[in-house]
This record gives structure tokens, sequence and C-alpha cells, in this order.
């Protein structure tokens, strides 16, 4: 939900222009500062950014998204295997129209996949649907020293300009092989009925994959390990973070409607994490909203995804806390900003609340990507924000 100003706003972030309340309140009454996720040499990734908020030092063990997706789709990863998100993309005019197929439904996406899947898939090549647009790819003995471009970060580039690029000899036949996939994929997709039914509703084709992110299983300690915590527990419409979710030792929570986009059931949300927070030391909500209107340069509904988020998830959250005896710590932030004018991530550092019953609040007020600037913590630098925010626990972590 981190922009930079905007013209139309009076050069407001959506931050500061959205009706919030609730979220201000937990400013009010915690302490906040900014927080560096993306570690130099990384680039901006949601996958970069949650395992930092998460605590995790992102240079050791961080192995491609695509085996984290794996690890919340049930998909194991075998030594000797490479796995890598794999998009459903739209191409028109041989450019890169948009990274999500125009948010095609689960239905029509897992139709597709499937029918790639048999075929293009063998014993080496494997295809696995996930969420959306939101899929995962393995091969067999395929090496990871690629150069991939995240097709969210190239919205109206020719496609062959942005293609896969081995970034060691070793690595020219699986770039060959993924690039031949590609083009495959074009081949078949184009006519494919669920394709001529979307064209003649108007809508975006899914008409090519877009594999990136490669990597091999990843060694991960978890949350429990690392923070000496008890339990804990993951609330995700996102493969991505449920995986992350997996090798952090959290527990998967299922909500029933949520989507991903500005239309995910938030109350639904809402109330899961409050029921989860009766019995675990540790819940991690995820909203995703706000970073696909980014996506999508729509600022007038990336300030309703706030706004949701403050009326439909944190209200109710606050409301129930606020009667319990027990102490409870609330933490509010974005994993990296999604800039409306850029429709892609940045690697700045994003605004943060952390709220502890009893704590002395600092003096920010208001939350935002400049209000922050004055609170108690600074900048902060990856891990150092799950440090900070597990710190108070006694060693046996109550």
């Amino acid at each position: 939900m981190a922009d930079e100003p905007i013209a139309s706003l009076n050069n407001k972030t959506c931050l500061q222009a959205a009706n919030k309340p609730n979220i201000d309140k937990v400013a009010a009454k915690g302490r906040c500062g900014l927080l560096d996720t993306i570690p130099a040499g990384f680039a901006p990734g949601s996958e970069i950014a949650n395992m930092s908020v998460l605590g995790y030092d992102v240079p050791k063990v961080f192995e491609g998204r695509g085996s984290l997706e794996a690890a919340s789709m049930g998909v194991a990863i075998a030594d000797g295997e490479m796995a890598m998100r794999c998009n459903l993309i739209c191409i028109e005019d041989k450019k890169i129209k948009n990274h999500s197929a125009g948010h095609i439904s689960n239905e029509e996406a897992e139709e597709l996949i499937l029918f790639l899947q048999k075929e293009l898939g063998n014993e080496q090549v494997n295809f696995f649907p996930g969420v959306s647009y939101r899929h995962l790819l393995k091969i067999k003995g395929g090496k990871k020293q690629l150069k991939c471009t995240p097709p969210h970060d190239v919205p109206g580039t020719p496609y062959a300009d942005v293609m896969i690029k081995a970034k060691s000899d070793d690595a020219n036949e699986t770039a060959d092989l993924l690039n031949d996939l590609i083009l495959k994929s074009q081949v078949l997709l184009e006519n494919h009925p669920v394709n001529i039914k979307r064209a003649a509703a108007g809508k975006d084709k899914a008409n090519s994959i877009w594999p990136w992110s490669p990597g091999y299983k990843p060694d991960m300690k978890t949350l429990l390990e690392l923070y000496n915590l008890k339990s804990g527990s993951v609330i995700s419409a996102v493969d991505l973070i449920r995986g992350i979710g997996v090798y952090a030792g959290l527990k998967i929570i299922e909500v029933e409607g949520i989507t991903g986009l500005w239309n995910t059931n938030y109350e639904g949300k809402a109330q899961a994490a409050i029921e989860a927070l009766r019995t675990d030391d540790f819940v991690y909500l995820h909203i995703e909203a706000s970073d696909e209107a980014g996506h999508e340069g729509d600022v007038d509904l990336k300030i309703k995804t706030i706004e949701y988020l403050d009326s439909r998830v944190v209200k109710p959250i606050l409301e129930e806390v606020s009667t319990w005896t027990e102490p409870v710590t609330i933490a509010i932030l974005p994993d990296h900003p999604t800039p409306c004018a850029i429709k892609t991530h940045t690697n700045k550092p994003v605004p943060f609340i952390i709220y502890r019953t009893g704590e002395t609040p600092d003096e920010v007020q208001v939350y935002d990507e400049f209000a922050v600037e004055k609170g108690s913590y600074g900048l902060l630098r990856g891990m150092e924000f799950m440090q900070t925010l597990i710190k108070p626990l006694s060693p046996n972590g109550e």
C-alpha cells in the first residue's frame, strides 16, 4: 500500500489520501519507523520482502519463488529439480500487456495449465495449477543460473526483449528449454476455447506462460526455532505467502472467499486472525489487494483497498483485542511499495507501526510514508524488524 506522491491527489500518497481512522489510531497508540525490506543485490519482489519482514536472512536462505509456492501447493521439490513461478500472461501486439492475463479466474487458469501439461509436460517438464495467474513449473535437472524478468516489471515491453538468458554456460540448455516452452505455449494457448470465450467477452487472453524466479528447495529454519515462538499461523490467498509460511512452521488457515484482489473476504480474514490469536503466539495476516491495485495503476482502487483494510480488518481486530486482558502486539506494514505511476515494485523502505499493550507511544499521530519518519524506531533493515517485534518476549516465549 506504500506509494509515491500522486499529482491527481494534490501530491499526496494513497495512504495520505485514504480515510483510515483505525490504522491512524494504531499509529497514535504505537511506535513507528521505516523498514528496508530489500537486501542489496536483490530485486524488490514479494518473496524477498516478506521473508525479510518475517525475520529471515534472505541472502542465506532464498532459493527462488517457485520452491516457496510449491510448498503451499503441496508439490514436493526433489534433489536435482528446479522450481519456477509460472505466470499466465497476456501478450498483445508482441508486447506484454499485463502479468495476470486480466486476473484470469482459477477455473479458466486450471484448464489452461492442465492443457499445457498434457501437451508439453513430460518426465523433465511439469506444470502445476495454482491460483488465478500464478502457477508452478518444475524442471528436472534445471539450472537456476538464469536471468529472468518478472512480468509485472515490464508491461508494454516486447516479450522477445525480456526472454530468459543464461548467466553461465552450464545453464544454456535450461534457458533454451524455457524459451522454447514460452513460444510453444503461445501457439497452443492463442486459440484455446478458454481464450476464445475470454476474447468474445472483451477480456484479456491468457496467451502465454512466463516462467521466472528459479530455485531449488530452500533450507530454512522455522520461526519457532529462530524466535522462540511456540505456535503461529498464516492467512493469505497467495501461494507464495502460504509457502513461506510452510517453511516458517506456520499453520495455513483456510478462509472461504479470499481472492488476492480488492474483492477478497476481508471480514473472514479478520475473524480468522482473531480466532488464531486466541491460541497462537503469532499470526501473519496478509492482504494482497493494494499491491494488485498498484500493478493496475488504479489510484482510486488502491485507496479503496486501504480503506477496506482499515474498516473491515483493522477495526474489528482492534475492537476484539481491546476486550482482552492478555497483552497484544499488533504490527501494520506493507512488504514493499507498488507505486501506481510505474505499476511495479520499488525497493524504498516501507512505513511500519508496532503497537504493544501498555507501551508508551511516540509522537507519530497518523500512518503514512512520511509521518513515520518521526517515529522512534528510525530506519530498520531486514531481520531487525522481527527481532524488534519479538524481542520483548521472555526466553520461554511468553
